[in-house]
């Protein structure tokens, strides 16, 4: 990842957990979401607080391990990756909560609870290629997580686009559950492929 994409990304990162504490966090349940959607998130505060908390920290650690001068301090770097692991614990396991409230109906529901349990999955075989001293899978599971955790992000962008578009929010919003984060991992996959071909 060069230069500007990192801070691209981290900057992007940074805007959309701001957001996401001060709607959350400062404002009445449900202010800031369509008016669909209002109902559910006044009725169940406590997973969407617990979710928006957990991805936050995430969301604003993460990108902080791409940048060279941090990776190559050790400590600080385990350090930060323990933080962003609980962030996704917590993040996830909450995440999967509201998953069964998510609007949009079964398809929604799975696309997020889906997200929630493989962003788990994928942060697991990150810490666990770590301990193992695999630090070559390490990176590529990290990449990984990192990419369902930027799926906050994405997310957010497709909506803007789609209200822009005009389309109307109960058509789209059941398929951003599976955009949001299924071609941000293809993205990761790609350079994946391309990074192993490359050293044969």
């Amino acid at each position: 990842m060069n230069a500007p994409v990192r801070w691209l990304v981290l900057l992007l990162s940074l805007g959309v957990a701001g957001y996401g504490v001060y709607a959350y966090f400062t404002l009445t349940p449900g202010t800031t979401v369509h008016p669909e959607m209002r109902a559910a998130y006044a009725a169940h505060p406590a997973r969407i607080l617990i979710h928006v908390a957990g991805s936050a920290v995430a969301l604003l650690v993460g990108p902080l391990q791409f940048f060279p001068a941090i990776r190559a301090q050790r400590h600080l770097h385990r350090a930060l990756g323990y933080i962003y692991f609980a962030g996704v614990m917590i993040g996830g396991g909450a995440g999967f909560a509201t998953a069964f409230i998510a609007f949009g109906g079964l398809v929604s529901q799975v696309g997020f609870g889906l997200l929630a349990v493989v962003w788990i999955l994928a942060t697991l075989l990150a810490v666990r290629a770590a301990r193992q001293g695999d630090f070559a899978r390490h990176e590529v599971w990290a990449l990984r997580s990192f990419a369902l955790t930027f799926s906050a992000v994405t997310l957010r962008i497709y909506l803007g686009t789609s209200f822009a578009a005009g389309v109307p929010f109960a058509s789209f919003y059941p398929l951003l559950a599976w955009l949001c984060w299924v071609p941000n991992l293809l993205v990761i996959e790609w350079f994946v492929l391309r990074a192993t071909v490359a050293t044969r």
